[in-house]
Formats: C-alpha cells, sequence, structure tokens
C-alpha cells in the first residue's frame, strides 16, 4: 500500500493550481522546482474551466459548463444517469476522461513527461477535487447544493473515481509511482452548523475513492487546507497521505497526535503544507519554517512518535493552491520549499 522508497523523507509537491495562464511557464517551473514528485498544473487564469470544480464536470449526469458557469440541468436524468451508470459497470475510463479543453495543464505535463529525462521523477501526482468539495460546490433548480441530493450524491463520487482512474491509467506508462490527491477544502469546516454531513458519509465516501485508486497500485492522497477533524482522515484505512496547512494549523492537527500515531505506524505519511500561500511575506525564511516544523516533531515526540518516524513519512508541500497568487509568487514559495527539504534531510 504504501511508499516503498523511504528516500522521500522531505520531498516536496505542489496542491494544483498555478498563477499562470501560459502552460509552458507553470510546466517550465514545475519541473524544475519539483524533480522528485512533479504534478499537473490547473490553470484557471488561463480558462475558467480549468477551475477546481468545473474541470472535473464532463460526463456528470445532468451538470453542464454553460456561458463560463455551471449548470444543472434535470430534465433528462433518467437518461443520463442510465448512459452514466452503463458506462460505469463497464469501466470505462475513456469516458469519463477530462479533455484538453478543460485541462491544457494536464495535456501539457503529459507531453513534457515523454520528452523529459525521468530518472530522478520518484512518484507523478495527478488530482481530483474531492466529493464533498464538488457537490458542495453545485446547486440544483431549488438552490439545494447537491451535497443534500442522494442520488447525485453517489454519482459523484463514483465519477470522481472513475476521473482519478482514467488519471492513473493515463499517466502509468511512465512506469512511476502515482499519487492521487483528493482535494476537499470544503471538509475544513466539516463539524461546524455550516457543514451538515455526517463523519461516516465522509469516510465511506472517501474510502470508495481511495480504495480504487490503491487497487490500481497508486498512492491516495487527502488535501484539506482548513482546520478540521482529522480523524475523519484517519478514519480512511485506504488513504496513504494527509496534506494539512501545517503554517496555520499545525497546533489544531497536533491535537489529533493519538490518531496520527495509528496512521503514521501503519505507513501513512503526512504531507506539510508549510509554505502559505495567500499570507505569504517574501521576508519569510527557511529557519522559520524549519522551526515549526521542528515545534511539531517535538509535540509528537511528548505524543509518543519518534521524530524519526514522523521523519521517514514526511513530505512538503505550499499550504494551498496558488491559482489566485500574483504570477511572481509561486517561484518565491517553491524555492523556499527546495531549501527547506534539503534542510530536513540532514535533520
Amino acid at each position: 500500500m504504501h511508499m516503498e522508497n523511504r528516500g522521500l523523507q522531505g520531498a516536496i509537491t505542489g496542491i494544483g493550481s498555478l498563477p499562470y495562464d501560459d502552460a509552458g511557464r507553470a510546466l517550465d517551473v514545475i519541473f524544475s522546482s519539483f524533480p522528485e514528485i512533479p504534478f499537473w498544473p490547473q490553470l484557471p487564469k488561463r480558462d475558467p474551466r480549468e477551475g477546481m470544480v468545473p474541470q472535473f464536470i464532463e460526463h456528470i449526469p445532468c451538470v453542464k459548463w454553460f456561458q463560463d458557469g455551471i449548470v444543472f440541468d434535470a430534465r433528462r436524468s433518467d437518461e443520463e444517469l442510465e448512459i452514466f451508470y452503463d458506462r460505469l459497470i463497464a469501466v470505462d475510463t475513456e469516458y469519463f476522461k477530462i479533455s484538453r479543453a478543460f485541462a491544457f495543464g494536464l495535456y501539457g505535463f503529459y507531453e513534457r513527461l515523454e520528452k523529459a529525462d525521468l530518472n530522478r521523477i520518484t512518484c507523478i501526482k495527478c488530482h481530483v477535487t474531492g466529493p464533498f468539495t464538488f457537490a458542495a460546490s453545485i446547486t440544483d433548480e431549488n438552490g439545494a447544493a447537491l451535497l443534500h441530493n442522494p442520488v447525485f450524491m453517489q454519482v459523484i463520487i463514483k465519477a470522481i473515481a472513475m476521473k482519478a482512474l482514467w488519471q492513473i491509467r493515463l499517466f502509468k506508462k511512465f512506469n512511476k509511482k502515482i499519487i492521487v490527491f483528493l482535494d476537499e477544502p470544503y471538509l475544513g469546516a466539516f463539524g461546524s452548523a455550516y457543514t451538515p454531513i455526517n463523519r461516516e458519509d465522509v469516510i465511506r465516501g472517501l474510502s470508495e475513492i481511495t480504495e480504487g485508486i490503491n487497487a490500481e497500485g497508486a498512492l491516495s492522497g487527502v488535501h484539506c487546507c482548513g482546520n478540521t477533524d482529522w480523524s475523519i482522515f484517519t478514519g480512511v484505512k485506504t488513504l496513504d497521505i494527509i496534506n494539512f496547512d501545517a503554517f496555520g494549523f499545525l497546533d489544531r492537527v497536533l491535537l489529533y497526535a493519538d490518531s496520527l500515531k495509528p496512521f503514521l505506524l501503519r505507513g501513512g505519511m503526512l504531507c506539510w503544507g508549510i509554505v502559505p500561500t495567500q499570507d505569504f511575506s517574501a521576508e519569510l525564511t527557511v529557519d522559520d519554517l524549519f522551526k515549526r516544523i521542528r515545534a511539531g516533531l517535538d509535540a509528537l515526540e511528548k505524543k509518543g512518535l519518534t521524530a524519526k518516524t514522523v521523519l521517514e513519512n514526511m513530505l512538503l508541500s505550499p499550504s494551498c493552491g496558488l491559482g489566485t497568487l500574483d504570477a511572481s509568487a509561486p517561484e518565491k514559495i517553491f524555492s523556499l520549499l527546495l531549501k527547506l527539504s534539503s534542510r530536513i534531510r540532514t535533520v
């Protein structure tokens, strides 16, 4: 299930979105900044269809892209649901693929990999928008989020699983370990009055998708950039990587050391989103970030997790996607990450 190569201690990767309208520039930055775990870029400034929700709507029944927005139209729901489940039962991953119009960065990344020296690459990172964030972002004709529609909630879970599967099969030709992140910012508010979903539904939905990812020989991760009940993720037995905002919420995450401990001891990895994105300051230094990680290691050690165990299962990333930032920000953020990675590897 887990990483065979523990040489990944302190390796870095990105979340997904970048603030460029040019895919070539985005890919240049990715391949120079993330030599071990490159990822395909979402480019919402290039085209709104590359936003984290529109990007995954193709062939989801009754959900359409129309004049720069998502529209839910249930008039042909019976017919569309029948086609959907036929393709699902046939495991027709090509039917569920993300087209170039919705993911220019994905196809550019694939073409760049075909020409790249793959020797330094250990893993290829892909991503989907998690089903709860996706369903919470789309409303029906009555203005209710699809999150509250049991029929379409199931459809979305299964569609997202197929879009993850399509990516894994697409990138398998490069013979690298594949990681698929489920981006779930909506679950950052789990447990509040504004997120009326229960724990069992979250664990069941994430388990269905991560089981499918694992069955293809890939690793599954979840990215949540808010403060949440982190035990909902450690409760997903087929989840390999938990990515959290280690700059903004490290103290909150440490409150869940009792559930993080069995997660790490079974080979799960924590991806520390240690460089802030929205609150990024050019005055931030590697020393500042390392001190935060050191404090986290010390706190976990007091709760029975050795620094060695945590470090062996540590990846690093920005705290969130960078799609809304100024175009000058990514290279500064990624440069800090690279330097921090080198520092972590000397611990």
